[in-house]
């Protein structure tokens, strides 16, 4: 995979996983061990951060489809290898939040994900994506 052609975003955008999406992939080590390696990079990489939670939620049952979105984060990351978190000096020493979340996205299980990140200043210092574990009925829940 040394080899990838570079590509602008982690995911296709309007693109929605589903569990019935694609055949099941056979070789669930790899797939495994490649999920986490990406989990950990989110720790410095936290534009690949909503990609690589998405993926973690089919390592039950990955298919091909999964393996595919994979190989697109890897193809992501070898285009912005000089991308990363920077913390830098400012004289503006505010926390700034900033949320979001959407509203029965998941097209297998009608739950919503939530994310949000955090400023100190001008720098990145938390940041977070989640899918929620209950559903609610309506968007004022």
């Amino acid at each position: 995979m040394v080899h990838l052609k570079c590509c602008p975003t982690p995911m296709t955008v309007g693109k929605v996983l589903s569990i019935q999406d694609g055949t099941p992939f056979e070789n669930l080590t790899k797939h495994i061990s490649l999920i986490g390696a990406l989990q950990y990079l989110t720790h410095t990489k936290p534009d690949i951060s909503f990609s690589v939670n998405k993926l973690s939620q089919f390592l039950k049952a990955p298919t091909d489809v999964c393996w595919s979105v994979a190989k697109k984060i890897l193809r992501y990351l070898k285009g912005t290898q000089d991308h990363g978190l920077h913390i830098k000096y400012t004289d503006r020493l505010a926390l700034t939040g900033y949320f979001d979340a959407n509203w029965a996205w998941c097209p297998d299980d009608r739950n919503s994900v939530v994310g949000y990140c955090v400023y100190f200043g001008d720098s990145l210092v938390s940041w977070s994506s989640k899918k929620q574990a209950v559903i609610s009925r309506s968007n004022t829940e």
